[in-house]
């Protein structure tokens, strides 16, 4: 004989919410440690150019994450999210990322030739692959939490097992 357990069914995966936010921390985190090291070892500035601050970096990685989070949430609020949709969040982001650096850098007066500059570093030493590559990680890993079929765990003495 087994019984129901009283809560209801088991949830499918974890919450939206909780996916969403693990999905935004790995892709910081990741993105973070990617280009960490493709400027160690590649013994390359991510941005070098002369006149600009480090503002408009940084600015283009709090809009990716930003980004990133905005595009990742409604996608894992389906019932069933799709892993496709991880590849079009992926390039927006980094999309976004490019935009962020090249508009911050017109706005802190570097000029359109600095800015451009800046824009085209980013893609041609490698910066947005590796952006690329962490969002697709990291929403790859949001999507499988939020599709998992795993309930809450569970010690021994609670489970159903007839022996």
């Amino acid at each position: 004989m087994t019984t129901r357990d009283p809560h209801g069914p088991s949830p499918e995966g974890v919450s939206a919410s909780l996916a969403a936010v693990i999905g935004t921390v790995c892709f910081g985190a990741f993105s973070i440690l990617g280009l960490g090291m493709l400027s160690y070892f590649a013994d390359v500035d991510i941005i070098s150019v002369e006149g600009l601050t480090l503002w408009p970096g940084v600015i283009g990685m709090a809009v990716a994450i930003a980004v990133f989070a905005a595009l990742l949430t409604p996608v894992l609020r389906r019932d069933r999210p799709s892993f496709a949709a991880v590849v079009l969040i992926a390039v927006g982001t980094a999309l976004a990322h490019l935009a962020a650096v090249w508009l911050s850098a017109q706005i802190g007066g570097a000029g359109i030739a600095h800015a451009v500059a800046a824009a085209s570093q980013i893609v041609v030493q490698g910066s947005s692959v590796v952006l690329v590559a962490a969002a697709l990680i990291a929403g790859w890993i949001a999507v499988a939490l939020r599709r998992s079929r795993s309930g809450t765990p569970r010690w021994p003495w609670e489970r159903d097992d007839t022996e």
